[in-house]
């Protein structure tokens, strides 16, 4: 445990929407309630940008191409995305946490790390973030699930835990031993290829990561290594920063299935374009390079970048971008394991009108 100060323990809270793009649908439409729902991804080369709960028991999953998720899922409702209005319910939602705590890090439209270490006055950290979830069904008709610890790195755990519409909550007794049972693939920061790499030197848990040494970890993982040695032992000491600067921002998906065409690698760009400008968007910045990622089979990674004098407008001049790199990295006989976009050169966006958007999801 690192506490700020001695004797001092942060109250860190994540709070994450439950099937977000999928609940607002659901609860906007009421014939496709309790029904799967897939928000975008309705052609025949699309992909899935959200599923509702009733769509995963069926293996339906974000970024898989519609054709898969109909075949699993053969009741499965398609919905245009409506990204204007989830930005709305996100900023509605955003002003909840304002009035507990200044110290909001959105890492997305749907999730958001608060700290509300100086700001209980007389409550527990436990009952705010019930208070929030309450509030936000109350405002906004939709639930959300969330984690409380003394960290970020255990508080994105726990929310987690129990969802959808759960709270869970890890002290600092019990954040070591917490992170000692889980698989590595359930880690924020350790992503699909550097699980898989973990497995290969015998590493699958938490409780395997722990008996690693730094020096093990560092020599195999580079400067991650560190954070990994500290995870294990349920250190984290990042803080909450609301206003952080990003020098970029990206997503990167990797598939079950290597990409040898360019009409699906398309298709899975558009969930890649979708998460960089809502991630862009609470922080109203764009940029002016865009840059493709590829990573092929044999794991040899190229990147591809375009840079123009203004920065980019929409979600589909995003994409548009993207798409337009594409033949820059495919076809190539290996196979693309890994694609992401990454939008960097950042500037406050411009205001005022901005270019109509694409139909993605037709």
């Amino acid at each position: 445990m690192i506490p700020d100060a001695p004797g001092r323990i942060r109250r860190i809270v994540h709070i994450d929407m439950d099937a977000f793009f999928a609940s607002v649908e659901q609860r906007d439409n009421p014939d496709l309630r309790g029904k799967p729902v897939a928000v975008g991804g309705s052609s025949l080369r699309g992909v899935v940008a959200a599923a509702s709960y009733e769509a995963r028991p069926y293996g339906v999953r974000s970024a898989m191409p519609s054709v898969r998720a109909k075949r699993l899922c053969p009741e499965l409702i398609f919905v245009k995305g409506r990204f204007e209005v989830y930005r709305a319910v996100s900023n509605q939602i955003r002003e909840i946490f304002a009035r507990f705590t200044p110290l909001i890090e959105p890492l997305s439209l749907d999730e958001a790390y608060l700290d509300l270490t100086d700001y209980l006055e007389g409550r527990t950290a436990t009952a705010i973030a019930q208070e929030i979830r309450a509030l936000i069904r109350l405002e906004t008709g939709l639930t959300a699930s969330a984690g409380v610890s003394y960290n970020k790195f255990l508080a994105k755990l726990a929310s987690d835990q129990r969802k959808p519409d759960g709270l869970y909550v890890i002290p600092p007794e019990a954040g070591p031993g917490f992170v000692l049972t889980l698989p590595i693939a359930r880690f924020h920061g350790i992503g699909p290829a550097t699980a898989a790499r973990m497995e290969r030197h015998g590493i699958r848990t938490g409780a395997d990561l722990h008996r690693q040494s730094l020096e093990f970890l560092t020599t195999r993982f580079g400067k991650a290594g560190r954070y990994y040695w500290n995870i294990a032992r349920g250190i984290d000491d990042r803080e909450v920063r609301p206003n952080r600067e990003r020098k970029s921002i990206g997503a990167e998906t990797t598939f079950f299935t290597d990409i040898h065409d360019l009409a699906a690698a398309a298709g899975a760009l558009e969930p890649l374009a979708e998460k960089v400008w809502r991630h862009a968007g609470p922080r109203e910045v764009s940029g002016r390079t865009v840059t493709l990622k590829a990573k092929y089979t044999d794991f040899q990674i190229v990147t591809r970048a375009h840079s123009q004098p203004a920065p980019v407008m929409s979600q589909a001049e995003l994409l548009a971008q993207a798409t337009a790199l594409l033949p820059q990295v495919l076809p190539d006989p290996r196979g693309v394991r890994l694609l992401g976009i990454t939008l960097s050169s950042l500037c406050p966006l411009p205001q005022g009108p901005q270019p109509e958007q694409l139909d993605l999801f037709g």
